[in-house]
């Protein structure tokens, strides 16, 4: 039996999921997610709980069923508190701003970097050096912090670059004369 899958999600206040069929329905205070899975798990439904059950054990229901019922408790999160995916930029000269809705990275190339989040999701730029990443869905949150990263990963002998968070640069020496 999958660990994930068997836990039963809590849907909290203010919170209200539908099922129809396949199809997910999850509405919230902070908006609203819809999502396809795959058609032969079922769902119990209760006042505040859902179930994702299996039909059997063959090995295609038992990859789909934690995933399922991960993918769903992140929209049922997403909905009543958010995700938010926290950046640093690491470097001399390295800084971000906000212009109107488009984030602009100085980040040591020859040109400034420019993104435009979509709709669903929103940019905040905090001192010149913090960088955050917010919306319901955990896939495009994570999605646009790593391509923000990518425009500059941390490098191993400085450490300089854009990083998320806490995340931990292993730092190499350099080389070494005779």
């Amino acid at each position: 039996m999958s660990r994930v899958g068997k836990r039963i999600i809590d849907i909290p206040n203010g919170v209200t999921v539908d099922i129809d069929g396949s199809t997910v329905t999850v509405k919230g205070p902070k908006g609203e997610l819809v999502s396809t899975f795959n058609e032969d798990m079922t769902y119990n439904l209760e006042e505040n709980t859902l179930e994702v059950v299996r039909p059997s054990d063959s090995k295609e229901h038992r990859t789909v069923h934690g995933t399922t019922r991960a993918l769903i408790n992140n929209m049922i999160v997403g909905v009543s508190e958010g995700f938010s995916k926290d950046l640093e930029l690491v470097g001399v000269g390295y800084r971000a701003q906000m212009q109107g809705k488009k984030l602009v990275l100085n980040v040591g190339l020859s040109h400034p970097v420019e993104f435009e989040p979509s709709e669903e999701l929103t940019i905040s730029v905090e001192g010149n050096t913090k960088v955050k990443v917010e919306g319901i869905n955990k896939e495009y949150v994570g999605a646009l912090a790593s391509k923000i990263r990518s425009v500059r990963p941390p490098e191993p002998y400085k450490g300089k670059g854009i990083r998320y968070k806490g995340e931990a640069v292993r730092q190499k020496e350099g080389k070494t004369g005779k």
